[in-house]
């Protein structure tokens, strides 16, 4: 990895903010029962997986966790795109 490059744990910490950004843009944080981001960023491949419990009546919490994570890797994206 080159100095210029973002750290792994700015990788993550990217991600993450993402993905739960994107959650909570779509559900008030009370109205969410579970949610569980995971991201790992580990020579050089990104995971991102995304569990949530929310409420079907507001938005498809599957859809919504799907969202979340390509939230998730285009923020990525965007931060290796700024280097």
């Amino acid at each position: 990895m080159s100095s210029d490059e973002p750290s792994d744990e700015t990788v993550v910490q990217t991600a993450s903010d993402a993905a739960e950004g994107l959650i909570f843009s779509r559900y008030k944080q009370s109205d969410v029962r579970d949610c569980d981001v995971t991201v790992t960023f580990e020579d050089g491949v990104l995971e991102v997986d995304v569990y949530l419990n929310a409420p079907e009546d507001e938005a498809d919490p599957e859809q919504v966790a799907d969202d979340a994570a390509l939230a998730a890797r285009e923020a990525v994206d965007e931060l290796f795109g700024e280097q």
